[in-house]
């Protein structure tokens, strides 16, 4: 039975909508093209409409098949790991604080670890004193060249399943890493990360086309080592960082799984298991003015991670950009308190918002939809421009990477410059008197420099 209130309602197609904001439109008396200023062209080169009906599915590029295989790529499960990070500066003391955060709501640690070759086990034995890695995902960050030495400790230190794996991009040792714990199908090895290209200024589709370009040159090398990619794609990661652009940001991340999923075909016809993803918030879209904003920054990052799919979510604390001890030195209660709150974030997500509840929220939403469809196109064809260059590493030998990234991220100051407003940093700003700012130096990440864009106007 149709309900009788639907008689009240009639339908209304897209034109009759567009006239409606035509006609209520003081532009439109003007005779300015109103409609035109809704539309929005993104820096990744295509132009999404402010409003979608069915109309546009049926008669737009995104065919029904293509919306069953978008859909279908996407993770099928509800839920993501609580995955705070740690930068590590003392064993048996950074063990209580890894503990508590345990006990008040990680689901999963980060430790930004410094490798000493010397006396790791006995090292490794402080740190996760009372943490049993069979239960609970502990991912590393560490210096490029220690893995080996890592997983050798790991396996003496905690000899059983592991869950968690490498933060660090694949490099000369991963296959030994790969094999060494092939009996932990739970802890991935073989890791690829978006940070580098989203630090440097890249748009979404650069930061996908580059981090899938990436993960070919890993996937050659390993597989020319022996590795099948049966082997790989259960212990494989994408790390992705996740900026303000809300619904570009959710559209991302569905859509690096379709890219995944396209590219894995060229391998193999056989089912794999689904895509790894560890997402964490921008640094990039962080500001040292007014800092309290990077909380506001920070909660509509994690909540586009989380409806766009990811399985890990690591939420920076706001102060993070400040120089302060916040993952060093977490002594005082001003620390303790960002670190509380930025891991709050993912808790207040699931048991206030109930996005744990249901896989894949955005799906069947024709802006969502087509965004992730305009994302894997554009993504596509830029990824197989860098394969015609011989691959990732021979376009970022030969300039091609820097020179797209650098035009992506100049477009993004110049757009500030034009009015684009940063919150806390262009307008609703406020200086705290005798703040003490850390100046960090400009790091280069191989040949790509550490960025933020609120820099030129703090």
């Amino acid at each position: 039975m149709v309900p009788f209130f639907l008689s009240l309602f009639p339908a209304t197609g897209k034109s009759a909508w567009l006239t409606q904001v035509l006609n209520e439109s003081k532009a439109a008396q003007r005779g300015d093209n109103e409609y035109e200023r809704l539309r929005w062209h993104t820096e990744e080169g295509f132009t999404i409409e402010p409003y979608y009906t069915t109309s546009d599915l049926a008669e737009g590029p995104l065919a029904p098949s293509q919306l069953t295989t978008i859909q279908a790529a996407q993770k099928q499960s509800p839920g993501w790991l609580n995955a705070p990070e740690h930068k590590i500066t003392d064993e048996k003391s950074d063990n209580v604080i890894l503990r508590d955060a345990l006990a008040r709501g990680a689901d999963a640690l980060v430790l930004n670890l410094p490798i000493a070759a010397n006396n790791l086990n006995d090292s490794l034995s402080r740190l996760l004193s009372g943490i049993k890695l069979s239960d609970t995902p502990v991912f590393f960050r560490l210096a490029s060249g220690h893995a080996h030495d890592l997983i050798k400790a790991l396996k003496i230190v905690a000899p059983y399943n592991l869950k968690g794996g490498l933060l660090l991009d694949a490099g000369d040792s991963t296959a030994e890493v790969t094999r060494l714990t092939a009996d932990s199908p739970q802890f991935r090895t073989v890791c690829v990360n978006s940070h580098t290209f989203h630090n440097a200024g890249a748009t979404a589709t650069q930061e996908l086309a580059f981090t899938l370009a990436s993960l070919a040159d890993a996937y050659d090398q390993l597989t020319d080592s022996g590795l099948t990619l049966e082997q790989l794609v259960p212990k494989t990661m994408l790390s992705v960082s996740v900026g303000t652009s809300y619904f570009m940001e959710i559209a991302k991340l569905r859509a690096l799984r379709v890219l995944f999923a396209r590219f894995t075909s060229a391998y193999s016809s056989a089912p794999l298991p689904p895509l790894f993803i560890h997402s964490q918030t921008s640094i990039f879209y962080d500001a040292k003015a007014t800092p309290n904003t990077n909380l506001l920054r920070a909660t509509t990052e994690a909540m586009a991670a989380v409806i766009g799919g990811c399985d890990a979510l690591t939420v920076h604390p706001f102060d993070t950009v400040l120089g302060t001890p916040t993952s060093a030195d977490r002594s005082t209660s001003a620390t303790d308190f960002s670190a509380r709150i930025a891991r709050n974030v993912s808790i207040l997500l699931k048991q206030e918002s109930y996005l744990d509840k249901v896989a894949d929220p955005a799906a069947g939403s024709y802006y969502s939809e087509l965004l992730t469809h305009s994302l894997v196109e554009a993504a596509w064809t830029l990824f197989l421009t860098v394969e015609k260059q011989g691959g990732f590493a021979k376009a970022l030998a030969n300039g091609f990477v820097q020179t797209e990234i650098e035009q992506a991220y100049q477009a993004k100051v110049q757009a500030v410059r034009n009015g684009k407003v940063l919150v806390g940093v262009t307008k609703f700003r406020f200086d705290e008197p005798n703040i003490q700012l850390y100046t960090a130096p400009e790091r280069v990440t191989g040949l790509l420099p550490e960025r933020r864009l609120a820099e030129d106007f703090e």
